[in-house]
């Protein structure tokens, strides 16, 4: 498993010049007009919007790390309109490097994302089922062509669901301490709560594709709220499909899940990981709602 460790911290991280931005989407784009806005809040990389349609996504130097890529992200977004077109994705339209700069062409995809759209319960309910039928599609593609990539070297095996798990459990405990939203005492109660769900854990039966972080920031919706796509691959690995559903709030994983199970039944062996994930992550819930 790979750990997030920066490697050029402190490299010069500016914004583009315009003129710049129109010279690199045009060997791609050539009849690209106008650079609309400049995103900053990915961690990794920085978006920039050309006209209605086009995205040049640009590497932040000093946010390079191992586990994320955009060629990685190139690469699995080429496999997905190879192999399955009814994914709702951006469309690669050119990747490149200039220098020290890397950089990707591609669509825009409709709507806004999620987190800045105030949903209805009817949907929330639809969004995530449909969300859960694109997860399922992604994780069956076939993965061989990924791996022989040499692009994807975070590669969970059968028997490393555990430490997967417990990794993201302590990491999140982590993120919740340092937030103030629990104790150190909490750490304690929460660690000796999820020690007999980790031994549990069995050994995955399937390890496939995943997105990494499906979340609301990355899963795009239409002005009435329907489900338009998921973006955002340059933090892809192989493990367990579990791992594509903790970005999902523990309280709409089941709906999450109905769409999911819709494409085809899970086995029992999925049922056990999940069930070990959710009773996880509702620990970390539970104690939470103590503070508030």
């Amino acid at each position: 498993m790979i750990k997030d460790v920066y490697y050029q911290e402190g490299f010069p991280d500016p914004i583009l010049e315009c003129d710049h931005v129109l010279s690199l989407v045009r060997a791609f784009a050539p009849g690209a007009k106008k650079v609309m806005s400049v995103d900053e809040t990915g961690g990794e990389a920085r978006t920039y919007a050309i006209d209605d349609d086009i995205i040049l996504k640009v590497q932040r130097p000093g946010q390079l790390r191992l586990s994320t890529s955009l060629e990685k992200e190139v690469f699995f977004l080429n496999q997905l309109e190879q192999h399955d077109k009814t994914i709702s994705v951006p469309r690669v339209l050119g990747y490149g490097k200039e220098g020290t700069l890397e950089y990707t062409v591609m669509t825009r995809m409709p709507g806004k994302a999620a987190r800045y759209f105030d949903l209805t319960d009817k949907q929330r309910e639809i969004l995530y089922f449909e969300l859960g039928k694109t997860l399922h599609k992604i994780h069956n593609i076939d993965k061989a062509a990924f791996v022989e990539s040499g692009l994807f070297p975070d590669i969970d095996t059968p028997s490393d669901m555990r430490e997967r798990l417990n990794f993201r459990f302590n990491r999140v405990l982590g993120w919740r301490l340092n937030a103030g939203r629990i104790t150190e005492g909490d750490v304690t109660e929460a660690k000796k709560l999820a020690a007999p769900i980790l031994e549990k854990v069995p050994d995955a039966e399937i390890i496939v594709l995943i997105h990494a972080n499906p979340g609301i920031e990355h899963v795009f919706v239409n002005d009435d709220g329907s489900f338009s796509g998921l973006i955002d691959f340059g933090d892809a690995y192989l493990s367990h499909p579990i791992c594509d559903f903790r970005s999902t709030p523990v309280r709409d994983r089941a709906l999450l899940l109905a769409g999911y199970r819709s494409e085809a039944e899970i086995s029992d062996n999925f049922k056990a990981i999940w069930n070990a994930a959710y009773e996880l992550d509702s620990i970390i819930d539970v104690l939470c709602s103590r503070q508030r």
